[in-house]
């Protein structure tokens, strides 16, 4: 007995494909640094730690900002991702801050605001 696959009409995939999350497509930029290129040395995975901690212990912050991607290599410390507005911006570099110098912060945080609902 052949079972029979239905084709996915392609409407949907197309749908799909262009409803991929704002960081995903942050992400596609060349030459910057991924989650997945992050350093697997004890240095840089305890400072990806720490600031990690310090950003989701702040129950002030928004999901959005709980979920910025935070990129350590070689003790360069890079931030990316959506946040809700610039003061979750500045609050998550001055948490990283607290662990690594000025220079080694590259701050890719877009702002994307409040989503209005009907």
């Amino acid at each position: 007995m052949k079972k029979q696959i239905s084709a996915i009409p392609a409407g949907l995939l197309l749908a799909l494909a262009l409803s991929a999350p704002a960081n995903a497509q942050n992400n596609a930029a060349a030459n910057t640094p991924t989650a997945d290129q992050a350093k697997n040395n004890l240095t840089d995975r305890d400072l990806m730690k720490q600031i990690r901690h310090d950003v989701v212990e702040d129950k002030s912050l928004s999901t959005y900002a709980h979920n910025v991607k935070i990129i350590a290599q070689h003790g360069r410390v890079t931030l990316r991702g959506p946040v809700r507005s610039d003061q979750e911006k500045q609050t998550i570099e001055e948490y990283a801050h607290k662990y690594v110098g000025n220079g080694s912060i590259v701050n890719e945080i877009t702002v994307k605001g409040e989503t209005k609902t009907n």
